[in-house]
């Protein structure tokens, strides 16, 4: 049986061999990135928040890594632990928690497969019994490593855990991106963000890998009481070719206002190079943007590697 196909959910256009070259050539130099990403603050094993009745919040472990703490449920998005993925150099900063370190954890939540978001190494030091939350077409990734207890969601679909008020709902909601690991599995696993609601309905929003798109006013008007989102800000440029799969800060703030959410934690910078713009460049120029945007300097939450902030 021939396994879905997603194309039809795409409105970006991909990178071909030539826009894959110019992308590759605009990396700044590795001496530079690594000047740069020194001045990173990270706390590697800082203490984390302790899961109780009402609380949310995130923990941002490097990259798009976090775990989100809502209502006593521990989450972990998109987790990349190990020194490096393929088609980079080491990572650039440290992961603020190894896996050995890592919380109980209620449920992985997987955005896509690229390797910056779905890392091999990363799995195969968990517990087989490990509950994992991912797109259409993607549990027999992980069966074929012998996890057992993985969900698949459409968009818009969405499972409960038990909380400690109640409910906590999980739903996977779109992204405009794609997928692919090889040359052969292109778009073949459905790609999205998470919103995770406490009993009371606030909630956390963490957006994977995403573009700018309209997609962002219909989460808003499923979730008005989104209170924190994680939302990209890094990998956009040349901006002309990757306009269409990344956001970059300016929208990343924009964003943040479709979706009436009034805490940011900017994510998806400062562990990798996988594009053209200099390493701080990202969170320097969402500082400046959200300043622009007449947003109060104490919401944009400009986390260190490995720490936490919760309400």
């Amino acid at each position: 049986m021939v396994p879905p196909d997603f194309h039809h959910r795409l409105d970006s256009r991909l990178l071909g061999p030539v826009g894959a070259a110019r992308l590759w050539w605009s990396f700044p130099d590795d001496a530079d990135a690594r000047r740069d990403a020194a001045r990173i603050p990270v706390t590697p094993e800082a203490p984390l928040p302790h899961p109780s009745s009402g609380m949310l919040g995130v923990t941002w472990l490097g990259h798009a890594s976090a775990l989100l703490w809502v209502d006593g449920v521990t989450v972990l998005v998109d987790p990349v632990l190990s020194p490096g993925i393929p088609g980079a150099a080491k990572r650039l900063t440290p992961p603020g928690r190894t896996v050995e370190t890592l919380p109980p954890i209620d449920a992985v939540l997987i955005s896509h497969d690229h390797y910056d978001h779905l890392d091999v190494r990363t799995f195969d030091a968990l517990p087989r019994s490990t509950r994992i939350l991912a797109g259409l077409n993607t549990a027999a990734f992980f069966r074929a490593r012998h996890f057992t207890d993985v969900v698949e969601l459409d968009w818009w679909s969405s499972v409960g855990l038990p909380g400690r008020s109640g409910e906590v709902r999980v739903e996977f909601v779109p992204a405009r991106h794609w997928s692919r690991r090889t040359l052969t599995d292109t778009c073949r696993r459905l790609w999205g963000g998470w919103v995770v609601t406490a009993p009371d309905g606030r909630a956390v929003y963490h957006a994977g890998d995403t573009a700018y798109g309209p997609f962002l006013r219909r989460i808003a008007g499923r979730h008005r009481r989104i209170e924190i989102a994680a939302l990209p800000v890094g990998a956009y440029a040349p901006r002309d070719l990757l306009r269409e799969v990344h956001m970059d800060p300016a929208e990343a703030v924009r964003a943040a206002g479709v979706l009436g959410v009034r805490r940011v934690v900017p994510i998806h910078w400062g562990t990798f190079v996988l594009s053209g713009e200099p390493v701080l460049e990202p969170i320097e120029a969402t500082r400046r943007e959200w300043v622009r945007a007449g947003y109060d300097r104490d919401d944009l939450w400009e986390l260190p590697i490995g720490g936490s902030r919760t309400l």
